[in-house]
């Protein structure tokens, strides 16, 4: 595993949290005066979704020098993100989980558009042990739970005949802070296990039976790296980007297909009907069988923004932005493993887009 890549990862989404931070402690008024250099094509403020932070990344850069205007980013997590945005105290929030109907409520007249589409994928340290060992979303379940407890369990080695698991107790790592990637996994276990969905359930925060835990996906990162036996669920760009071990995951085929581009382009292509109005999400874990080629834990993640209460000219670059990241935008994803959005979700999202100011 490349932990230094992972530490200089770790660095500049803690540089770009401080950031972030130093525009979100404002007053509503100094926010409102922050924003307004908006208007003068100076800066944008955003804070939100881990997932999302090395796509994030790409875009700052490359947005700043084709347009003059600098988008200032912090990770905090989707759960601080929808908090944020929510509070006033950033111009656009960032989450892979969908806000439930009281988030929106309280964010007042937000929408959420569907802006990049990645994976949450399970990723394991175990010394001597091959990468892409096979999982189904029972035995996850059962793993998460504290009912498999470790790696040489029968129902693993009957998944990868031929590897030698070793007796070593499993460490499962989830996310303390409210994170898409819990909402996106817990989402997937949810579908696949009624025990789990009813012992745990679906959300950014859930009350996990053990294990252990770390904030934001470069918290759990580091946990991983740092202990043998661990296992974690962590966004695709930050396993793959680091050379971290990572599992393949059975879909509703009977099919392990590797993470990546290829296989969360499939599972958007089952998504037959795009929600307009900004108002809903759109779940890609656990696809019908007919997408054989699918990732089965695969996100849509999503920028929130209100429809009404900013100043025309932070709305116009808002907009602008935001139109940017959907279109041009999308050729920054697939070196990072976000797959381009699909033609029928751009479709939507730019007509959601006008619905901002």
């Amino acid at each position: 595993m490349n932990t230094h890549r992972f530490t200089a990862i770790g660095v500049a989404l803690l540089a770009a949290l401080g950031v972030a931070a130093c525009g979100s402690s404002s007053s509503p008024g100094s926010k409102g005066s922050s924003s307004a250099s908006v208007g003068s094509a100076k800066t944008i403020i955003g804070a939100g979704s881990t997932l999302v932070a090395p796509l994030m990344s790409e875009w700052q850069p490359t947005y700043e020098q084709s347009t003059g205007v600098a988008i200032t980013y912090g990770a905090i997590g989707s759960g601080g993100g929808i908090e944020q945005i929510t509070a006033r105290t950033v111009d656009f929030g960032a989450s892979d989980a969908p806000m439930t109907s009281s988030q929106a409520a309280a964010c007042k007249s937000c929408i959420e558009i569907p802006w990049a589409l990645a994976a949450t994928t399970v990723a394991y340290n175990v010394k001597g042990v091959p990468n892409g060992l096979h999982f189904t979303g029972s035995v996850l379940a059962d793993i998460w739970m504290g009912t498999i407890t470790k790696w040489n369990n029968p129902a693993i080695q009957k998944l990868n005949p031929g590897v030698k698991l070793p007796d070593l107790t499993i460490e499962p790592v989830h996310r303390t802070d409210g994170s898409g990637d819990t909402f996106a996994f817990t989402s997937y276990l949810s579908k696949v296990s009624p025990t789990f969905k009813s012992k745990i359930g679906n959300a950014t925060t859930v009350s996990w039976p053990g294990g252990l835990g770390a904030k934001g996906n470069s918290g759990v990162g580091g946990v991983l790296a740092s202990t043998n036996g661990a296992i974690a669920y962590i966004a695709i760009a930050y396993v793959l980007e680091n050379k971290f071990d990572y599992g393949l995951v059975e879909n509703a085929a009977g099919k392990f297909p590797t993470p990546g581009v290829t296989s969360i382009s499939a599972a958007a292509a089952s998504v037959t009907s795009v929600p307009s109005g900004g108002t809903q999400g759109i779940s890609l874990t656990d696809p019908p069988a007919s997408a054989s080629g699918a990732y089965p834990i695969s996100t849509f993640t999503y920028v929130i923004v209100p429809k009404t209460g900013e100043s025309a000219a932070v709305s116009a670059a808002l907009k602008k932005f935001i139109g940017w990241a959907i279109t041009t935008g999308q050729a920054s994803g697939p070196k990072l493993d976000f797959a381009p959005l699909p033609a029928t979700v751009v479709s939507a999202d730019k007509a959601d887009l006008n619905l901002i100011g």
